[in-house]
């Protein structure tokens, strides 16, 4: 009993921190898309330069961090200015995605497993537990044989295309947007960097090649 009146006041904690975290950062993402409507003029050009150049900056950190809408900057940076700018969302949109994919692949799996029995999520626990020595086919032979759901067994076996679909999903930022998915891919051990690249690649491609050749306006 004691030992869980001294997790429960330092799980709280530990939430309202992220919580004020993720806030925080969301309300950096409305400052920054509002300070993005510029209207392009002879004498403003240095001045719209920066704007661009902080946007695309702040759209890479932003989109890789869970649950904050940092596409709200790409969509203001396409807004502002036009099929010209996709390109440069393009790039920063993969860019985004493989940081996620890397902070996920460094961050310890040890971490994730106690951060899952805090949550007393101990299935869940137990088994990252036994995936950590695992190499990454080991990984995907022991999800599989765990799996007796058709549609798991599916996205596990095609996981490239679940990725792919997961990041394109509306309302995907319930599980976490771009950023938690690429986390979360990271962290599983069993999606390969050279891999991930190709399909990001491929997944984030449809909006900005609808704005350069199909002139989409948001």
């Amino acid at each position: 009993m004691t030992s869980q009146r001294m997790t429960l006041p330092a799980l709280i904690l530990k939430l309202s921190i992220l919580i004020g975290f993720i806030l925080l950062a969301t309300w950096g993402v409305h400052m920054i898309r509002d300070g993005l409507d510029l209207q392009i003029r002879p004498d403003n050009e240095q001045q719209v330069h920066k704007a661009i150049m902080i946007g695309a900056v702040a759209y890479v950190g932003l989109l890789a961090i869970p649950f904050v809408p940092g596409a709200e900057i790409g969509i203001a940076l396409l807004a502002g200015f036009g099929p010209a700018i996709a390109p440069l969302i393009y790039v920063c949109t993969i860019a985004a995605m493989m940081l996620a994919f890397m902070i996920g692949r460094f961050l310890p799996t040890s971490a994730l497993e106690r951060f899952l029995r805090v949550m007393r999520l101990r299935r869940a626990a137990d088994l990252v537990a036994r995936a950590a020595p695992l190499s990454k086919d080991e990984r995907v032979a022991m999800l599989l044989q765990g799996q007796s759901k058709p549609v798991l067994h599916l996205a596990l076996r095609y996981r490239y295309v679940a990725m792919a679909v997961a990041v394109n999903m509306p309302g995907n930022s319930v599980i976490g947007g771009g950023g938690g998915i690429m986390i979360i891919a990271g962290l599983s051990g069993i999606f390969t960097p050279i891999s991930t690249f190709l399909t990001v690649i491929l997944a984030v491609s449809p909006v900005p090649l609808a704005v350069i050749f199909l002139g989409l306006q948001f």
